[in-house]
């Protein structure tokens, strides 16, 4: 077929193909950063308005770091794939650091990135400005291969939606990924006649189910174990999960650890919530089930008993995807956490492992150990609310008293479980493995989006606040109308920088010299609480904890009484 932006009769261009089947696929929004690519996005987006064809809602986020976290916390709260378009290889690279916290996070975001002009002359939308030679690259997918499951670059305009049913199909299998998919724009503007316009999406594939006989192994050695122990980090990804976790936990009096937790997996009040570090429990354990977990401990600190059986659970157990991953497994079971939990808790009822006389006694000690970790946790914050300046456990404290049980919190790194209780499912999400920084405050803009009625809070440092880009999200949040309030807990530093220097030499000069903030300073520190009022938001400075109560409580009534986004600037020194 000759590539023409010729219209004609019963023809559409393979960008507008491609955008209905973008909606079709059941993606509502899609995040755009445009560039001199987007020409016949542009065109298609007035056309398809023309024609009444139904296509995704266009949003300009102006950075891509925003766009694919904004993409990332809709999937969160929905659990619907996304799609973000940016500018050729500047704007993939742009976009690189938020996909990889979407990547390692297995979030399925389709990233659509426009390639420059093939052609130099004598086709419509061959080059015809000074980027389109110096942004072109021998693999511009290159970049980013290692982070998605799929890449592809459109050749033909009829090829639109099929690539992206195709795209939409690897994303969704287990273990869910990200795509991407690069468009020239001679072939984006190239005209499709109708017989070759299939708007025909491909099933996702099913959750996969645990095998039988794994199940079976596994039930056995639970009913022989006497201090088994289950370490997750996103078995609440789900309300059915955490549902399914809590059910199974509470019934066979299996202690749950949510170690590094990007999910409220157990409520705070649950009885089998063991809590959020591995101590002691680890080491005590004869049994350890890592359900959904890449890094469940760090050998360097913390390791079971030798005689300790361990089990690795989830969609890919073995993580095959990371270079290195050394730990243990005597049994590894592929699975989606629920099919694995609701099959586990059937083997264990025949066996009545729920009514054996280790289970009763397990369930009355646990109760004992739940009760004391946390007056432990009480008496942290009661002690740190007495302290002349604002501490990160006071801090925690407060804010779960201000915004109520249903807000949802994204945290990225500080903010903790045990001082900020969470109870419900979906008002917890945490900070991608991957760590790329700056996440934060674009994914509370998606999960704003997703659930408007809902109060959305970003919890994020100094420095995690610089990286979001603040000017972009806080224009977002204002142009959007997506109210959020961002807590900015303020160190003056990259206090992680310092804590890992300490960490590795406790008695070396940076300790010595008290110079241990050296490459983690942050000062002199900006009035971070001004950024916001730049897009019509309301920010405030607060410096000690008698003022904390109040500032907290003006703030969430400027977000969910005057819809404004709100920015607190607490000043937590170190």
């Amino acid at each position: 077929m000759p590539i023409s932006s010729a219209h004609a009769h019963g023809s559409d261009s393979a960008a507008e193909l491609l955008l209905r089947a973008v909606k079709a696929q059941g993606i509502d929004y899609m995040f755009v950063n445009p560039g001199t690519d987007f020409a016949p996005i542009v065109e298609a987006m007035a056309a398809c308005k023309s024609k009444g064809s139904d296509i995704p809602t266009m949003m300009v986020i102006p950075h891509e770091n925003c766009a694919v976290s904004m993409a990332h916390g809709y999937y969160m709260v929905t659990g619907k794939p996304q799609a973000v378009m940016v500018h050729t290889n500047v704007g993939t690279a742009n976009a690189l650091n938020s996909l990889m916290d979407a990547s390692r996070e297995n979030v399925p975001i389709l990233l659509l990135a426009g390639r420059n002009p093939v052609t130099e002359q004598g086709m419509a939308g061959a080059r015809d400005g000074m980027v389109h030679w110096a942004q072109e690259m021998f693999d511009q997918a290159g970049m980013l291969r290692e982070v998605v499951k799929w890449d592809y670059e459109m050749r033909f305009p009829d090829q639109s939606a099929g690539l992206v049913a195709r795209a939409l199909e690897v994303m969704m299998a287990a273990p869910r990924g990200s795509a991407y998919l690069t468009l020239p724009r001679e072939v984006l503007g190239a005209m499709v006649p109708a017989s070759n316009q299939p708007l025909v999406p491909h099933a996702y594939p099913s959750t996969p189910s645990p095998d039988p006989a794994a199940i079976n192994a596994l039930a056995d050695m639970v009913g022989e174990a006497k201090r088994p122990l289950i370490i997750t980090a996103t078995a609440g990804r789900t309300a059915a999960g955490m549902d399914a976790l809590g059910r199974v936990a509470e019934r066979f009096a299996i202690p749950v650890v949510s170690f590094n937790a990007r999910y409220l997996c157990l409520p705070f009040s649950h009885p089998m919530n063991l809590g959020y570090q591995v101590k002691p429990l680890l080491n005590e354990a004869d049994l350890v089930i890592v359900l959904d977990h890449d890094v469940p401990w760090y050998p360097s600190q913390d390791t079971p008993q030798t005689d300790c059986r361990v089990v690795q659970v989830g969609d890919d157990p073995a993580f095959v995807r990371y270079p290195t991953r050394g730990f243990r497994s005597d049994l590894s079971i592929t699975s989606g956490t629920v099919p694995f939990l609701d099959a586990i808790e059937v083997a264990l009822a025949a066996r009545g492992v729920d009514k054996s006389g280790i289970t009763v006694a397990r369930r009355e000690e646990l109760a004992g150990r739940w009760k004391a970790m946390r007056a432990q946790w009480l008496a942290a914050t009661d002690a740190a609310a007495k302290r002349p300046t604002i501490k990160t456990e006071y801090l925690n404290r407060c804010i779960a008293e201000a915004i109520g049980p249903e807000a949802m919190i994204v945290n990225e790194y500080w903010a903790r479980q045990w001082f900020c209780p969470r109870e419900q499912s979906g008002t917890w999400f945490g900070s991608s493995p991957a760590g790329g920084l700056g996440w934060a405050m674009g994914a509370a803009l998606g999960a704003k989006l997703a659930a408007p009625d809902r109060l959305v809070v970003s919890t994020v440092g100094d420095g995690t606040y610089v990286f979001s880009n603040p000017a972009a999200c806080h224009w977002v949040g204002a142009a959007l109308k997506l109210p959020t309030l961002t807590i900015i807990n303020n160190n003056h530093g990259y206090n992680a920088i310092r804590l890992a220097t300490l960490a590795m030499y406790p008695n070396g000069a940076a300790r010595a010299e008290n110079d241990a903030h050296t490459l983690a300073g942050l000062e002199p520190t900006p009035a971070y609480e001004k950024f916001v009022e730049a897009s019509g938001g309301y920010g405030e400075r607060v410096e000690t904890p008698d003022a904390l109560p109040q500032a907290l409580a003006r703030a969430v009534r400027m977000v969910q009484e005057e819809k404004r986004q709100a920015v607190l600037n607490v000043i937590c020194p170190i």
